[in-house]
């Protein structure tokens, strides 16, 4: 029998801060809408546009999830039919480094699969 090692790591705080993040960027979409917004601001029909198979509910969803989070802002533009605009704040742009490292891991790991077929 195999002796079991100690574990050498201090225990994550009661409350993780990675669960916290991976709580609000988590999902099959948010990725997506962080990556859109951080490039410009964008709205609802130009981000829907940008994630192709999203669906209206699960957009709004989840820009919903992202505002009351401090992620994302909403801004309401005065025009005739009111525009809304969606953009990163400055506590959403600290995610632009995680998105994009994110990025070029899949991107090496989708190369690796391609590689070995």
């Amino acid at each position: 029998m195999v002796p079991r090692r100690k574990n050498k790591v201090d225990p994550p705080p009661e409350d993780c801060p990675l669960a916290e993040c991976i709580g609000v960027i988590g999902g099959v979409w948010t990725p997506g809408i962080i990556w859109h917004l951080s490039h410009s601001p964008r709205t609802f029909s130009e981000l829907k546009s940008d994630l192709k198979r999203v669906s209206a509910k699960v957009l709004s969803a989840r820009l919903k999830k992202l505002v009351n989070t401090g992620v994302v802002e909403r801004t309401v533009k005065p025009t005739s039919p009111p525009t809304v605009e969606y953009a990163l704040t400055s506590l959403g742009s600290e995610l632009k480094p995680a998105i994009e490292a994110i990025v070029a891991v899949g991107l090496r790991l989708k190369e690796r699969r391609v590689a070995a077929l």
